[in-house]
């Protein structure tokens, strides 16, 4: 590499350790720190370099004046009268333009600026001692007079201007807070009237056809004389009512505002849980073995029962649709204890009856994606595969106790 190549290298090196210097612990405390010495250093070094170190009253003054603006920003008005005098008497400048700048900065106000800039004006312009004040000296008087007014003047506007720009950045600032809020207040209303035509469209096609199969299964369930007949159609009804309840309570979520909290959700048809299994198990119309070792509602909550009941729902759907005649087992429990319990569900199904007829329903392939995201919202798992035997088995693990209860109750 060439010696140009090698000392860029150098300064890229450099500048990399000054930026994460800068960026460390000492470089925030310089960064908090400087504001605040600098000026004051500055001011010393003008009341030497002004007064020499022969000068005992005027260095003092001066050293005084420069000193007090450790506190300029507490008590800028104080400190700004403290910096007077070693104007007047040690004819330093840098001290009382610090001070009059912090004044107009974080104290502003019309007589109070006003007044100060006079006072400023008066120290810079009567010399001292007063009786070395030439009244007839009009030239060099009103040099010194328009000299002690830009020294006044100075300071106040760069103030006004520093405040002004820190209060246009905090304008700017709560408008664009406003401008986030009414966005995310238009998102809001758009996913509302979203919501609202879904529940009209769920509402006009899924409820009016439901409606029309219940009316169907129960003129069936009365002009029949076959028994077997009129329990079929006495099963159709059932799942038609509860398919509009569960229609009825998703329309409701849907229309409620913010998406189904709990003023919108009251009055809504109650949620199944595991409760329930039993009773979905006996209208699922297969061979199925349920194995059960679960009190419904001890222990865990009601969205983690919802879940694994959703859960069994689905599998049961995927084995009536893709494996017509199969044997199922499906097994509920818990496992573990205190905290780290968590609810077990398995649904495991053998190899479909070549003999049987496989219903034409449609499927859109979401299930078991949707299963999946449901468990890993309650900071669970799913596992979904074939087996050896030509069968499926779908495998959930929910936290059902303790502080995984309480994340899914949350949830």
């Amino acid at each position: 590499m060439s010696a140009p190549g090698r000392a860029g290298r150098r300064r890229e090196r450099a500048a990399a350790r000054l930026r994460a210097l800068a960026r460390g612990v000492w470089g925030q405390q310089v960064r908090r720190i400087a504001p605040v010495v600098v000026p004051v250093l500055l001011a010393v070094a003008d009341a030497v370099l002004v007064n020499g170190l022969k000068l005992a009253l005027e260095l003092g003054v001066s050293v005084v004046a420069a000193t007090a603006l450790l506190l300029r920003r507490r008590f800028p008005l104080l400190v700004f009268l403290v910096t007077l005098p070693g104007l007047y008497i040690g004819y330093i400048w840098f001290a009382p333009m610090i001070g009059l700048y912090t004044l107009a900065a974080r104290r502003p106000g019309r007589v109070r600026l006003g007044i100060c800039a006079v006072l400023l004006i008066a120290a810079h312009f009567l010399p001292y001692p007063i009786s070395d004040f030439e009244p007839t000296h009009y030239r060099e008087n009103t040099l010194v007079l328009i000299d002690a007014c830009v020294t006044a003047a100075a300071p106040i506007a760069m103030g006004l201007l520093v405040r002004t720009r820190g209060e246009l950045a905090q304008r700017v600032e709560d408008l664009t807070r406003s401008l986030v809020r009414e966005d995310r207040l238009l998102a809001d209303r758009v996913k509302t009237t979203e919501r609202a035509r879904l529940a009209r469209e769920m509402h006009d096609v899924v409820a009016h056809q439901v409606s029309l199969i219940s009316l169907q299964a129960g003129a069936v369930q009365v002009s029949t004389e076959d028994e077997a007949a009129r329990a079929g159609a006495r099963t159709i009804r059932e799942l038609s009512v509860r398919t509009l309840e569960e229609l009825r309570h998703m329309v409701g979520v849907l229309r409620a505002d913010g998406g189904g909290g709990t003023a919108g959700a009251q009055g809504l048809a109650p949620q199944p849980d595991l409760e329930e299994l039993p009773r979905l198990i006996e209208m699922s119309a297969l061979d199925v073995t349920y194995e059960g070792g679960v009190v419904a509602g001890a222990t865990g909550t009601k969205t983690v029962e919802r879940a694994a009941f959703r859960t069994v729902q689905e599998a049961l759907t995927n084995v009536r649709k893709h494996a017509p005649g199969a044997q199922v087992r499906v097994r509920v429990g818990p496992e573990g204890s205190g905290e780290a319990e968590s609810l077990r569900v398995e649904i495991r199904n053998g190899p479909p009856d070549e003999t049987a007829m496989a219903p034409a329903l449609p499927g859109g392939g979401h299930g078991l994606v949707g299963l999946r995201e449901r468990a890993q919202s309650l900071g669970g798992t799913l596992e979904a595969r074939p087996t050896s035997d030509g069968g499926f088995v779908v495998r959930a693990v929910f936290p059902y106790g303790g502080t995984g209860a309480a994340a899914a109750g949350a949830g």
